[in-house]
């Protein structure tokens, strides 16, 4: 295995990774933006206020689009293990 080979191999592992987490950190950010918006109208600060529905929607996001992140990394797993 030369360097470009390498290079290439980490560079879509990297990828792989990024759009296989993108779902989940997108649904936390959507909720975390919300449940801020509505702490700073309503002046409720707690912070369990914010995690709690933060975590319940990463949490349902995973669950809902894991078969779809196991089927994308076994794809990358079949790539890899294929070879150039």
């Amino acid at each position: 295995m030369n360097d470009q080979q390498l290079i290439e191999l980490v560079r879509q592992a990297l990828v792989g990774g990024a759009v296989v987490l993108v779902p989940v950190l997108l649904a936390g950010l959507a909720v975390g933006v919300v449940a801020g918006l509505v702490q700073a109208a309503t002046g409720v600060h707690e912070p369990i206020v914010g995690f709690v529905p933060k975590f319940a929607a990463m949490a349902a996001t995973l669950v809902v689009s894991l078969p779809w992140m196991v089927e994308r990394l076994a794809e990358l797993f079949r790539e890899t293990a294929a070879g150039p």
